[in-house]
């Protein structure tokens, strides 16, 4: 995909169309970044970023009212020259005719919102930043446990959406089934969500598909959510060795940002949903500074320190 759609952000946004003569299918915003032409509209263009989406607030309006009409006309001209994406008008400012004569001469679409132009802003870039993040595809089941974004992965069949099912069934959320797609939003945020296509639907083997949204209602569902922790469901091998105090974590990488890894055996009568919630909270509570694993650690060097 080349960017975002401009009908995307009118959607998102709420904006009002003040130019519905041009067309918007084939336009798309490539950079989450914005701008307030302000030196621009004092006529100076130099390192002026022309991709980005320009916003004209309130000081910009009002810089503009004090220019003389063919001034203002020079300078529309000019801003419109570059191929900008779009211009946006906040807290209930209008254009002035002459910039939406030359707007629809140039082919330049002109919206306008109610919001102020802080918040706007605000709000404008962290979705765009969410829009255009680097991202992937993966298989797995998301589900969000407690506020923590519980992500499960594991070979097909090994019973994921099973134990994705009987979360929900607890008063959990699911995000997306079968596939996920991770957006990496941040330095240290990954972003999970479902494709359009299975969102709220989950694959039960022997029984087939089942809509989530309209069993159990909107309240076990999430369109996106921030992931904390990944856990692996793997067949139980009695050869192997597997952590049984968790003083040290393990992590996994997606997009470059490393997350914690848990790798769960699965036998017949472990209940993986109880699992995963012990994870979620055990997880909350290292965030917040307790670990169990240290405190027996420490409850046992202060007993051996005792019979010495």
């Amino acid at each position: 995909m080349p960017g975002v759609k401009i009908t995307d952000l009118v959607e998102r946004m709420n904006l009002k169309n003040l130019t519905p003569d041009i067309e918007l299918t084939e336009r798309y915003i490539t950079v989450p970044d914005i701008n307030r032409p302000a030196l621009q509209l004092t006529g100076y263009f130099d390192h002026f970023d022309s991709v980005r989406v320009q916003i004209i607030g309130y000081v910009e309006y009002t810089y503009l009212e004090t220019l003389e009409a063919q001034r203002k006309r020079e300078v529309y001209k000019e801003l419109l020259s570059y191929g900008i994406p779009c211009l946006i008008y906040t807290t209930e400012i209008q254009p002035d005719e002459e910039m939406l004569e030359q707007a629809n001469k140039a082919g330049i679409p002109i919206f306008s919102t109610e919001q102020k132009t802080s918040p706007f802003q605000a709000e404008l870039i962290r979705w765009l930043n969410e829009q255009l993040a680097p991202s992937i595809s993966i298989h797995g089941v998301l589900v969000d446990v407690y506020g923590v974004g519980v992500l499960i992965m594991g070979e097909s069949g090994i019973g994921k959406s099973e134990a994705a099912l009987e979360l929900i069934k607890r008063g959990h959320r699911l995000v997306t089934d079968d596939v996920v797609d991770i957006r990496r939003v941040s330095d240290d945020t990954l972003v999970g969500s479902a494709p359009s296509i299975t969102k709220h639907l989950i694959e039960l083997r022997g029984i087939g598909i089942v809509d989530v949204k309209m069993l159990f209602g909107v309240q076990s569902v999430k369109e996106t959510q921030t992931i904390d922790m990944v856990i692996t469901l793997e067949e139980w091998d009695k050869h192997k060795e597997y952590d049984r105090l968790g003083l040290e974590d393990n992590y996994t990488e997606f997009l470059g940002n490393k997350l914690v890894c848990y790798s769960i055996p699965i036998r017949p009568g472990r209940n993986v949903a109880i699992i995963v919630e012990s994870a979620a909270i055990n997880h909350r509570q290292k965030q917040m500074g307790y670990n169990a694993a240290q405190e027996l650690y420490r409850r046992v060097q202060e007993s051996l320190t005792r019979k010495k």
